[in-house]
């Protein structure tokens, strides 16, 4: 599986059109999200776009689209909007955590990722036998000096039609239906061209 991690700003007249122009630098602004929580599936290889997620994403306008967000939306002058979302994968299976964070500066979200990725990791330590890689991180920010901004960072797990026949995207960006999935090396998180 490949989960692909974009990010963006919006600006507009209202917080909520700051939104919608976050979701469209991002590259998916016309898909119903669905937002999930902090589970990395096994054999996932993460891949990191700088900006946009590649358009010629599959699906069509409305269908359903499972992510983790982070995003933050500030109205008032001189004010910081920041978002991030970070993630650790176990090196032997691919499996990991991810967490998302908003705040009011690059440094209080970066901390905030660390601190809850560290937690997650002990708190699973007696579980299983984990290898954790080091923590990866997208964050994105930027000052409101006029216009409402939003602050986002998508990570978009799979797109699925309302026919509820769900297809992850391919690194070519093609549709892969569930039954012919196949796996990529999972070990190291790439950056997408």
């Amino acid at each position: 599986m490949q989960i692909h991690v974009g990010s963006g700003i919006g600006t507009g007249p209202t917080t909520m059109a700051a939104f919608d122009a976050a979701l469209n630098e991002v590259g998916i602004a016309n898909y119903n999200m669905l937002r999930l929580s902090s589970i990395v599936p096994p054999k996932t290889e993460v891949l990191v776009h700088d900006g946009k997620i590649p358009l010629g994403m599959p699906g069509t306008w409305g269908d359903r689209m499972y992510v983790v967000m982070a995003e933050t939306r500030v109205h008032k002058r001189n004010v910081d909007a920041w978002a991030g979302v970070g993630w650790v994968q176990d090196t032997k299976t691919g499996r990991g955590l991810f967490t998302e964070h908003e705040g009011a500066s690059e440094e209080f979200v970066r901390r905030e990722i660390t601190q809850s990725l560290d937690a997650f990791m002990k708190m699973r330590e007696s579980d299983e036998d984990f290898e954790w890689g080091p923590i990866q991180m997208q964050v994105i920010g930027r000052t409101c000096t006029d216009l409402p901004v939003c602050a986002m960072v998508a990570v978009v797990f799979q797109i699925s039609d309302w026919d509820n026949k769900p297809y992850f995207l391919n690194s070519d960006d093609t549709k892969v239906p569930v039954s012919k999935l196949h796996f990529w090396n999972f070990n190291q998180p790439k950056q997408a061209k």
